[in-house]
């Protein structure tokens, strides 16, 4: 094809494209202008964004966690093919609730959301590629879905009979893998709707107490999605359950309440006076014999310390290695060649150990440094006499009762949503960016005292693991599987308890002997080994060159 035909077809193809361009065009006109010419009575009120998009960051580390596999809610997910085969389920709930409207019909629901666009996406991060009519139906049909989910856990109050078409979907026994599977993505942040559309939607049903059967069934929700047992954190007036921006949120606000903040600031003050006045007699409470120890043990470990120094010479490490070249030359060829042999041998071991060198620093450039909070895991605490309790409680009881050894942390359930939900609560929790991440600083403990199976066997005995799934490994790779979260937190009960713990822990002498011992002994064995087969080269080296030139003649008594 020559370059006119070439230029005439793509010309043709332009011009086909050209209608569909201008219709774009016209329609993102004609949204816009109506966007900016319309007055919008909710914009006084500013809706702050509480739905937001999960970084990309999180979703490499597990984006099933993420990201609903079953249904979408909400307008982020809708158009995902692979989701589109829950519309019909969808549908069908939204057809069974138009039954019970007063005195409309299902559009006029519609067409009540249409005129509250302005003010349902105001709670959306991200950009909604929805006309305003689109979204209104979008909000009318979820909302259906979920409250069919809601009179589950209301309970007093039945809006529908469920048919048979979604009996493996909706379980009022809760034990089916469909139902668990819609309620872990109808957890997610990015497949959230706003509880006002729920509310307004009610609004328009035939029920005698509508405010109380929400109430009612959010609650029970979100004690069926809690990962911790405990929750008498809801808000005694429904008005203030309302005032939450969607049912991830309300279940954050359950576990963590406001009150926290309060009470955790007065301790902060507390504890950092009490060590601004411990401070300066901090040395007069040691006890004699530890400061004996400490110095006994600094004078022991000097010869190891400066081995050990001399031994990351590099020069030093080519002199220990040279005895193999020795033995490799000593006994062949004239004294020039050996010496020449030696050299080259020397230059050989010292390449070799800076390209190592090099190979450790770029690892270690390479490899993003994973931290962990430092405390010690179950087991060890274990092992100096720490026991643990439930705390019969919320996050704000989380305690170390130095005068018991009794390490107190709430009851937390591990079933197939509670990675879903946690992890979720994690990135809501560094969206909203509250002055206390309390949720992450806990998952961050419990990420560091749970290293083994062990660790989640001796937890589950003690009333603080509920496992509901196959296997104390399973909780382990769960918790340890657990990244770090996106800022350093700092909540001060739970860091009370940590540094409180940590100081009990380091206190004890088996503790401090076998750190004493990991240091100067274990730490060392790699240069002791290799110190002692070298000393052995070098006196088979000997043996070598006295059995050449009969040493014991030059050595023997005159």
């Amino acid at each position: 094809m020559d370059f006119p035909s070439l230029t005439g077809a793509l010309n043709s193809s332009f011009e086909e494209l050209n209608p569909l361009l201008r219709c774009y065009e016209r329609e993102w006109v004609d949204d816009t202008s109506r966007i900016l010419e319309e007055e919008d009575e909710e914009s006084g009120q500013h809706v702050p964004v509480s739905i937001f998009a999960v970084p990309q960051t999180l979703m490499y580390v597990k984006q099933d966690a993420y990201v609903p596999q079953i249904v979408a809610i909400g307008p982020y997910h809708q158009k995902r093919l692979d989701l589109y085969q829950m519309m019909r389920y969808k549908i069908y709930s939204a057809k069974r609730t138009q039954k019970l409207l007063k005195t409309c019909k299902f559009r006029d629901v519609v067409e009540h959301f249409y005129e509250l666009e302005h003010r349902i996406r105001a709670y959306y991060h991200k950009f909604i590629d929805y006309s305003g009519e689109a979204l209104a139906w979008t909000m009318a049909i979820d909302a259906s879905f979920m409250l069919e989910y809601l009179q589950i856990y209301a309970k007093t109050v039945t809006l529908t009979k469920i048919s048979y078409s979604m009996w493996h979907l909706l379980d009022y026994t809760g034990r089916k893998s469909g139902h668990q599977a819609v309620l872990r993505d109808m957890i997610m942040l990015e497949n959230q709707i706003p509880l006002f559309v729920l509310r307004e939607f009610l609004g328009f049903c035939q029920l005698e107490k509508p405010n109380e059967f929400l109430a009612e069934g959010l609650k029970g929700l979100c004690r069926e999605l809690s990962p911790i047992k405990f929750m008498d954190n809801f808000p005694p007036r429904e008005e203030e359950l309302f005032e939450r921006a969607h049912l991830l949120e309300l279940l954050y606000y359950t576990i963590v309440p406001s009150s926290i903040d309060v009470e955790t600031v007065v301790i902060k003050i507390e504890v950092h006076r009490a060590e601004k006045n411990d401070g300066e007699n901090e040395e007069s409470l040691k006890d004699s014999s530890n400061l004996v120890l400490n110095k006994l043990c600094s004078i022991m470990s000097a010869p190891t310390h400066y081995l050990k120094k001399a031994a990351a010479s590099k020069k030093f490490y080519v002199i220990l290695k040279l005895p193999c070249r020795v033995i490799k030359h000593i006994t062949t060829g004239p004294t020039t060649k050996i010496i020449e042999d030696l050299v080259n041998s020397a230059e050989v071991a010292a390449q070799e150990v800076e390209m190592v060198e090099n190979e450790d620093n770029h690892a270690n450039e390479d490899t993003p440094l994973i931290q962990e909070i430092q405390i010690p895991s179950v087991t060890e605490l274990k092992n100096v006499g720490i026991k643990f309790r439930s705390s019969k409680g919320g996050l704000n009881t989380i305690k170390f009762d130095k005068a018991a050894a009794t390490f107190r942390l709430p009851t937390v359930v591990m079933n197939e949503k509670s990675e879903v939900v946690i992890r979720n609560l994690v990135v809501f929790e560094a969206s909203v960016a509250p002055e206390m991440m309390t949720v992450s600083r806990y998952t961050e403990l419990m990420n560091g005292i749970i290293d083994t199976e062990e660790d989640v066997k001796l937890l589950r005995e003690a009333g603080i693991i509920l496992n509901h799934l196959k296997s104390d490994m399973e909780v382990a790779n769960l918790w340890n599987g657990m990244s770090k979260s996106v800022k350093s937190t700092t909540v001060p009960i739970i860091d009370d308890a940590i540094k409180s713990i940590n100081a009990y822990y380091s206190s004890q002498l088996k503790v401090k002997v076998g750190t004493i011992t990991k240091n100067y002994v274990f730490g060392s064995w790699k240069f002791l080994v290799f110190l002692g087969a070298n000393i052995f080269l070098l006196l088979t080296a000997l043996e070598a060159v006295c059995s050449v030139y009969n040493c014991k003649r030059s050595i023997s008594p005159s």
